[in-house]
């Protein structure tokens, strides 16, 4: 009995060889989040003048970049265009390492950033003056519609940990979250 097959075996390789590769970007894209870091501007010149080092390393009080190795579990959010996290809460444990998977259902580019609320604050006021800023801190990621993305990061202490998309007239729209940790 022959079978038909409507594709030529090329096609059907090359489709497979695209569908291997793009499966692999999360992966590529979680294992290369802790580089150096910086504010890439919409022309590619990387911004200067604004000390984010405590967002970027991380502090005792938000934590810091978590090693893959050591991740716990896998929290699941979802952002889209009603300016929400969902779930905008959740709990982890002191020392916990957890991999945030974000998945983008809006039509609009949103982000995830960990802080302190002073920070955030002073972040957002920022990206109000500069919109066409880049993230690239271990702290944050920007995931474009229809898109995911993620980030891992340790909750050494207990507390309150905060987050939200600090893209112009996001965070002010409601677009927050709260780790609470302990």
């Amino acid at each position: 009995m022959l079978l038909f097959f409507p594709y030529p075996k090329v096609i059907l390789m090359k489709k497979t060889l695209s569908i291997l590769i793009l499966s692999t970007l999360p992966a590529l894209a979680l294992a290369a989040g802790s580089h150096g870091g910086g504010h890439e501007m919409k022309d590619g010149t990387m911004m200067q003048g604004h000390d984010m080092s405590s967002m970027n390393k991380g502090d005792s009080a938000v934590g810091q970049p978590g090693d893959p190795a050591k991740v716990t579990r896998t929290i699941e959010l979802v952002m889209d265009d009603t300016m929400r996290f969902s779930p905008s809460e959740f709990n982890v444990e002191p020392g916990e390492t957890v991999r945030f998977f974000m998945k983008n259902n809006g039509k609009i580019p949103h982000e995830m950033v960990i802080g302190s609320v002073a920070e955030l604050k002073e972040h957002a006021a920022m990206m109000q003056k500069m919109p066409g800023m880049k993230h690239a801190e271990p702290n944050m990621i920007t995931v474009n519609p229809g898109q995911k993305g993620g980030l891992v990061w340790q909750f050494p202490q207990a507390g309150t940990v905060d987050f939200a998309c600090l893209l112009p007239g996001h965070m002010e729209a409601g677009m927050i979250g709260k780790v609470k940790v302990g």
